[in-house]
């Protein structure tokens, strides 16, 4: 047996003898009561420093540490395998709660999660749901029309950019609607849509940000997670204005960003979190947008004074129709992408 065999053979076998003793609950932590520690775990598909979707996800697992005195752990995941692998992995360990951070998590956890019946899943932008499998459906599109109703209204060209990293039905809903905004107060809009291939790769955001501000996009509408930085510098080069997803990213590039569509990642999981610790989460789809307050548009104060009042007005009276739930102009979209898909109990 060469050393590298052997070096391979010992790291696994010692982090099977982990995985046997975490199950057994042997190490699990206790509060000062003597209370066994509530545990939660995150995966997400990228890096937490990303100030963006990632990041804001693991500002989510620390709140729940910092709330409720949980035990936390986090992996990066790189493949499609590695959600299944880590999913069981946390059920064989009896977590509590273990959350993957976007759409491509669902089938995975739906595979894993009536095996682990005592360890509950929830995913984010997910509508798969079982006895111990939530899903949380963001309505991000609400406030990226608002977001599109700022653009329409500022654009030069006439010319609208988006860029994400992969083309998924949350993101393809957020893209609608932000088009749909923008004509909704300027019909010669038109919008020029750009998909990376992943989420990390910050040159090639930058490329195509570069290449869609050559065909006369003056104003971007990204969500890119890391490779979103790389638009940021794009536009930062060519003083084009672009707007920031899911954190609030305005103090990524202030001098051309002009709002932040926010999704409140932490607020979120607090609410199934605090669920499981009572003892009274269940398997459902959270519907969380705007009247919740999970969703919003934050505009930057470094350049309020370059949006409009009109059109800071229009969008602002939306904002009050989404939260009193009687705005119309998104029903589509929103039924389409929120029909939750329950999945088969175990046998």
């Amino acid at each position: 047996m060469t050393s590298t065999t052997f070096r391979a053979f010992t790291l696994a076998a010692v982090a099977a003898m982990a995985i046997a003793c975490a199950g057994s609950g042997a190490d699990q932590s206790v509060d000062s009561t003597g209370a066994r520690k509530m545990r939660v775990a995150l995966l997400t598909p990228g890096p937490v420093s990303d100030k963006s979707w990632n990041g804001i996800a693991y500002e989510g697992l620390q709140a729940i540490r910092d709330s409720l005195g949980a035990e936390i752990s986090h992996i990066q995941t790189k493949t499609p395998a590695e959600f299944e692998e880590n999913f069981r992995q946390y059920g064989v360990q009896g977590y509590d709660l273990v959350i993957g951070n976007g759409f491509e998590y669902q089938d995975a956890a739906a595979r894993v999660a009536p095996s682990h019946p005592k360890t509950n899943y929830a995913i984010t932008s997910g509508r798969t749901t079982g006895p111990n499998l939530a899903g949380f459906a963001f309505a991000f599109e609400e406030a990226s029309y608002q977001a599109g109703m700022i653009a329409g209204a500022m654009t030069k060209s006439n010319k609208l950019g988006l860029i994400a990293g992969q083309e998924l039905p949350p993101v393809k809903a957020s893209f609608l609607a932000f088009e749909r905004g923008a004509k909704s107060v300027n019909p010669k809009v038109q919008v020029i849509t750009s998909y990376i291939g992943n989420w990390d790769d910050v040159s090639a955001g930058r490329e195509q940000a570069l290449a869609q501000i050559t065909q006369g996009v003056d104003i971007i509408f990204q969500n890119a997670d890391a490779a979103g930085l790389g638009i940021f510098q794009a536009a930062k080069e060519k003083n084009v204005y672009a707007f920031g997803t899911n954190a609030d990213q305005n103090a990524v590039a202030p001098d051309i960003t002009l709002a932040s569509v926010v999704i409140d990642l932490p607020k979120a999981f607090l609410i199934a979190a605090r669920e499981v610790q009572a003892g009274t989460f269940k398997g459902r789809v959270y519907y969380l947008g705007v009247k919740d307050d999970v969703v919003r548009l934050v505009y930057n104060p470094a350049l309020a004074a370059k949006v409009p009042a009109t059109a800071k007005a229009a969008a602002d009276s939306v904002g009050t129709l989404l939260h009193a739930g009687t705005f119309e102009g998104l029903k589509d979209l929103t039924a389409a992408g929120d029909r939750a898909k329950p999945i088969a109990p175990a046998r």
